[in-house]
């Protein structure tokens, strides 16, 4: 797939989400949504993995790589955006601040 229909996805989304386009009755279900969406990509990776016969074949060779390459991946997404949350929040706080 192009990157760019990527980019068009996010900021097709972003732009929704920023002009409250969306009704009130989703806007509360986006967090369900969200994690069945994340399932349902993970399921479907699964199978990818599953079905690719090589890549069965090689776990004991790849597999303590995956796994330090995906705890790794885990750990630092957290972090970041735990970093970026507070960023973000520490900026909305100060927006309110100087609106009073």
């Amino acid at each position: 797939m192009n990157i760019f229909l990527y980019l068009i996805i996010l900021a097709l989304g972003a732009y929704i989400g920023n002009k409250k386009l969306l009704k009130d009755s989703i806007m509360k279900k986006l967090d369900y949504i969200q994690s069945l969406s994340l399932l349902l990509l993970l399921f479907i990776m699964g199978v990818s993995i599953g079905m690719d016969k090589d890549v069965v074949t090689s776990f004991a060779a790849i597999g303590v790589q995956a796994i330090v390459l995906a705890v790794f991946s885990v750990a630092f997404s957290i972090l970041g955006v735990k970093i970026i949350s507070k960023k973000v929040l520490t900026l909305e706080e100060k927006r309110e601040k100087s609106d009073c």
